[in-house]
């Protein structure tokens, strides 16, 4: 029988059972090696009324908090929702991590 994945789509190597989690989008039980991990991170004030709030505080710098979500997916809801996507066989074979977006800050360093 042909293997479509060299670690069968898993990061297990050498555990018998890995603990299950639940996708964050459809409940599904999914083994923890094997579901989708991403970071979501977000303010917790919407963008709309950051501008309120900033003119209504009373501290001149104030950080706003932000939102610190672990989500977890299973393959198909990581897939319908683009987080991952299907790979040719050749491209399969590529295991580099995929170049990370960093988007530019304006206060960088000129």
């Amino acid at each position: 029988m042909t293997k479509k994945r060299r670690n069968n789509g898993r990061c297990k190597h050498g555990r018998g059972h890995v603990s299950a989690v639940r996708c964050t989008n459809c409940a599904r039980s999914v083994p923890k090696d094997k579901a989708i991990k991403r970071f979501l991170i977000k303010n917790i004030v919407e963008q709309a009324a950051v501008r309120d709030m900033t003119e209504s505080s009373a501290y001149e710098t104030y950080a706003l908090p932000k939102l610190y979500i672990k989500m977890t997916y299973c393959i198909s809801c990581a897939i319908h929702s683009k987080q991952v996507h299907g790979r040719s066989a050749v491209e399969r074979r590529n295991r580099a991590p995929p170049q990370r977006f960093r988007p530019k800050r304006d206060d960088a360093k000129k």
